[in-house]
């Protein structure tokens, strides 16, 4: 391979290569040398294997990744992209090859048997590899060569659960990609909204229609050099997903006489997908909030020679089917039988129900199969990955858009010569609109899909664009959207002056104004007759600044009062039958949850102008009065806390630190009020892309570039993270630290000799 590997004081990884698949061999190396506990779990999930190490609490998603195919559908998603665009598919196997060679031990023992990917049948594509991944092999100077630690050695998590590193095969970013956004666009929200109608009515639904608990969403805006003091275009913005350690993206420099990109990856997949800076071009996304998944009641049957499913004309078809064996670390082994109609994989019950064969009676047996756009198109968006890193002007982006499939995104991108893009990318099925709102009887016609949609496009007001999930350019694709509280104070921000510059962007990023406060303090305004305790809280409310700062007691008292009237709500007669949701199977339970669901649509229920009969104030009463008798100690950051998404708990618990931010909040950190106060989710990553001069930029993670516990970038990034600071984006080769043949630790040089020379690059950075 040649290619080499530069670091910045931040452990970073700048990439430099011959041509383009070398650099995706270098990109997968380096992220399996830095990532590779994080790979190898997210691999196991994709496949539906992680039980067989995590143990019993893994196994819902290994059934669920079983039922739905994901594998498979990988699988398919590569061959037709090797049909389509075989330049793209080489490219793919080139990263694949890197990661297995990070990966790679010599003489590792071969993977156990339960690390094999399932599959419908037998096949080379599927079958396991009969020996294990290459081992590292001599390389030019900035290549780790043959005495280079793998990535799984620096990783302690392998061997606290014996396990050992399989072989990538080149579906698996495919694969990786998939298991990652399959929940993106919250198809469980359907079997909430079906519940919703059959216990309080179609009207109901709007009342619930808000970005939920399972929901990933983002902020992003773009301001056009008309309105900037370089005359150059900005882009800023932050996706919000789980947070997780290690992170779910990956800060990353991409370099070959092609192209030199800076963006943000996600490990496991190669190139730059979501945000990216060429130097002439960049771009973002947020999350469109669009409808692209159906779920369809099946009627099932057994037959001698398998199982049928009745079809919208009126005929017994026969459907796929398969066991798979999960196996499950410290159990017996789980057999998942996995069914498949003309409609999609069924994810839901059988051909005798749910599990615990209840059924309403009269009802047929419950069964429920996702449809969704790769499985029936075998095309992930893959082919736009290479166009992306090559784009050069605004026209190449939305080209490349074209080619992409999914999570479906809105998407702002500026270039240099003054243009500027925003705009849908992503494939949603036209179809009925009873298919977007709940499930739908497949035996019916009338729900089949009937095309694509043509992708919206937006403009830009007064030379800003802002995207937040609201109801924006995506809204004919969608039913649930955010609020538009980010969106609108985003834009209130901007307006505040005429011309921005990029250093100026991160004080937005950090905004913790709460505008959806106001449908509960003005119930509380509305309220007299209390008692002292109770009045003299309501007078701290209404002097509250609304602003949700981590050492901020307004915003713990404020936080306190939500959370017991989302519980009163939920105590509510009226809201009785929705507390006890349908055995459906534990991954969608979150989206079923009653409490959540009030918690989130809060504000909707306060300011409806009727909710079931249900006296608001007198709930509003009920919560303040119980809160004035047990006040909340402290602050808002007191329980507010970071509450990290890991496989694995630490060995020594970090005393994570406490948060600013609510959920409507532009420092979107997200609770579930009623529930908990601990944050979840929140800005996964954030980001300012500067068109005038790419160097300064900014960006930071949450934690650090490293997913390996004791470097010393597992977690240098966090105070920043936490500070609204962000690290710079190095562009000068020279400003980087050259990592040559392996990495300084496994050369013999001392833990803290490190990490004081790294101190020295960070100050010379001057963050």
């Amino acid at each position: 391979m040649t290619g080499e590997i530069f670091r910045d004081a931040w452990g970073i990884p700048h990439l430099r290569a011959g041509d383009a698949t070398e650099l995706a061999r270098l990109q997968g190396r380096v992220t399996a040398l830095d990532r590779a506990w994080q790979l190898e779990t997210e691999r196991h999930r994709a496949q539906g294997t992680s039980a067989s190490f995590l143990g019993p609490e893994a196994l819902p998603w290994d059934r669920f990744a079983r039922r739905v195919r994901l594998a498979d559908t990988a699988r398919r998603c590569l061959a037709e992209l090797d049909r389509r665009d075989p330049e793209t598919g080489q490219w793919l196997r080139a990263y694949v090859e890197g990661v297995n060679e990070g990966l790679a031990a010599p003489d590792a023992p071969l993977s156990p048997a339960s690390d094999l990917s399932p599959a419908s049948d037998p096949s080379p594509a599927s079958a396991p590899s009969p020996s294990p991944g290459p081992s590292p092999s001599p390389g030019p100077t900035g290549v780790p060569g043959p005495t280079a630690a793998p990535g799984c050695a620096a990783a302690p998590e392998f061997a606290r659960v014996a396990l050992t590193p399989g072989r990538w095969e080149p579906w698996t970013p495919l694969a990786v990609w998939l298991s990652t956004h399959i929940l993106f666009a919250g198809f469980p929200a359907k079997l909430w909204r079906e519940r919703v109608v059959e216990c309080l009515g179609r009207d109901a639904v709007g009342l619930f229609a808000a970005d939920g608990p399972g929901t990933s969403g983002s902020n992003g805006w773009l301001v056009a050099g008309e309105r900037t003091v370089t005359g150059q275009a900005v882009i800023a913005g932050d996706p919000h997903r789980f947070i997780e350690d290690p992170g779910v993206y990956q800060q990353i420099r991409l370099s070959c006489p092609e192209f030199d990109v800076v963006g943000i990856a996600v490990p496991g997949v190669p190139g730059i997908a979501h945000f990216g800076h060429t130097g002439s071009v960049a771009w973002a996304i947020t999350n469109a909030m669009a409808d692209y998944q159906d779920l369809y009641r099946e009627q099932l049957r057994r037959t001698g020679a398998g199982v049928e499913a009745l079809g919208p004309d009126g005929v017994w078809h026969r459907a796929a089917r398969h066991t798979e064996t999960v196996e499950v670390a410290g159990e017996d082994p789980v057999e998942v039988e996995v069914i498949e109609t003309d409609r999609g994989p069924v994810i839901i019950g059988g051909p005798e129900g749910l599990d615990d064969g209840v059924s309403e009676p009269g009802a047929p047996p419950v069964a429920v199969a996702l449809r969704y756009p790769p499985r029936v198109t075998g095309d992930l968006g893959f082919g736009a990955l290479l166009p992306l890193l090559r784009a050069r002007r605004v026209a190449d982006v939305d080209r490349a858009l074209d080619l992409w499939a999914e999570p479906v995104n809105v998407v702002q991108a500026a270039d240099t010569e003054g243009g500027t893009l925003h705009r849908v990318a992503g494939r949603v099925p036209v179809r009925a609109e009873a298919n977007r709102i709940r499930p739908v009887p497949a035996w019916e016609p009338g729900h089949d899909w009937q095309g694509w949609h043509e992708s919206p496009r937006a403009g830009l007001t007064d030379g800003i664009a802002v995207m937040a999930n609201q109801r924006g350019p995506a809204a004919p694709l969608g039913v649930e959207f955010a609020a538009p509280h980010r969106a609108d104070r985003i834009a209130a921000l901007l307006a505040r002056r005429e011309r921005w510059s990029a250093a100026e962007m991160p004080a937005l990023h950090t905004d913790t104004h709460l505008a959806s406060a106001a449908a509960l303090l003005d119930h509380v305004a509305a309220l007299d007759g209390l008692t002292g305790p109770a009045a003299g809280l309501r007078g701290r409310l209404l002097g509250w600044d609304r602003r949700m700062d981590a050492d901020s007691t307004g915003a713990a008292l404020h936080a306190a009062v939500r959370g017991a009237l989302v519980r009163q709500l939920a105590r509510h007669p009226a809201f009785a039958r929705l507390a006890t949701p349908p055995a459906y199977p534990e991954v969608f339970q979150p989206w079923l949850a009653l409490l959540p669901r009030i918690g989130y649509a809060l504000e909707h229920l306060l300011t409806a102008k009727e909710l079931y009969g249900i006296d608001r104030p007198a709930a509003v009463r009920a919560a303040l009065e119980e809160v004035a008798a047990r006040p909340p100690a402290g602050t808002w950051g007191d329980t507010h806390r970071l509450a990290p998404w890991r496989a694995l708990p630490p060995m020594t618990p970090y005393d994570e630190p406490a948060l600013s931010g609510d959920h409507d909040c532009v420092l979107c950190t997200s609770s579930v009020p009623g529930l908990t106060d601990l944050a979840a989710r929140g800005p996964a990553a954030r980001y300012v892309w500067d068109l005038a001069r790419r160097e300064d930029s900014r960006w930071v993670v949450p934690f650090g570039a490293s997913g390996v516990p004791d470097s010393p970038h597992h977690r240098d990034q966090l105070p920043l993270w936490l500070a609204g600071d962000l690290v710079p984006v190095v562009t000068d080769w020279d400003g980087l630290r050259r990592e040559d043949v392996v990495r300084s630790r496994s050369r013999g040089r001392d833990t803290h000799e490190e990490t004081d020379e790294l101190e020295e690059l960070q100050e010379e950075t001057d963050v």
